[in-house]
């Protein structure tokens, strides 16, 4: 079944509800194609809960309060009521405001893919941008991607994704990401980052990353982004006709 007969069908049942969908998994493995995939053809809210974590890294790195890779712990928890945080639609794309300027090109630089790791372990940082997160979520109808989305944001999401890929694809689409937008490194540069990357957020204290019991998981090393897409209405379509 493609994804136009998953919401003619949809459409068609009663009182649809509105769900929270928390959708987790590693660096470059798809996760945000997927969610904004979804929240289109849905008509959902999306919120990209690694782009304000990337946010809070870069508003350190301008005001120096990382020095050789080493956040200043006692200074960002004083910094934080400073820093605001904002989705605004342009173009049919969610861009990231810091201060009501738009970082959405800045914030995937690799000065700030080095770091947001660290900074997201930050107990302080973790505790408003979650609080912040939740109140997005209040009312359903959204779909969150992250690390801790389905674990802590959103435990009692309606429907939670694991998206993973293989090491060699992530590589190669963060690779392609970045040189898509300018932005020059190298393929053991990328594959290095994201070893780190996976590391922190697999062992931090706080919220880290893990797979839920309760999320079904999908590995997209091998399937289309149109083949994804097919899959996740379906189990959207199999909720909202089972829970009514």
């Amino acid at each position: 079944m493609g994804a136009f007969s998953f919401l003619k069908e949809l459409l068609l049942l009663p009182k649809m509800k509105k769900l929270t969908i928390a959708i987790d998994g590693y660096s470059a493995c798809g996760k945000s194609t997927l969610a904004k995939d979804l929240a289109e053809k849905l008509g959902y809210i999306f919120i990209d809960s690694g782009a304000m974590y990337r946010g809070v890294s870069l508003y350190c790195l301008r005001n120096g309060l990382v020095e050789n890779s080493i956040p200043d712990l006692i200074e960002i928890k004083k910094a934080l009521p400073k820093i605001n945080l904002e989705f605004k639609r342009i173009k049919d794309e969610n861009h990231l405001f810091l201060n009501e300027e738009d970082v959405s090109i800045e914030i995937r630089s690799n000065e700030v893919a080095q770091i947001v790791s660290k900074i997201a372990v930050i107990g302080e940082v973790r505790k408003k941008l979650v609080n912040e997160q939740r109140k997005m979520g209040e009312f359903g109808g959204i779909i969150m991607d992250g690390r801790d989305i389905g674990s802590v944001v959103f435990p009692n999401a309606e429907l939670k994704l694991f998206v993973t890929a293989s090491e060699e694809v992530r590589v190669q689409r963060r690779f392609d990401e970045l040189k898509s937008k300018g932005i020059i490194s190298s393929i053991e540069e990328v594959r290095t980052n994201l070893k780190e990357r996976d590391y922190i957020d697999s062992h931090r204290k706080i919220g880290p990353l893990i797979q839920v019991s309760d999320a079904i998981v999908i590995d997209n090393s091998n399937l289309s982004r149109q083949e994804q897409l097919d899959f996740a209405l379906g189990l959207v379509f199999e909720y909202n006709s089972t829970s009514h």
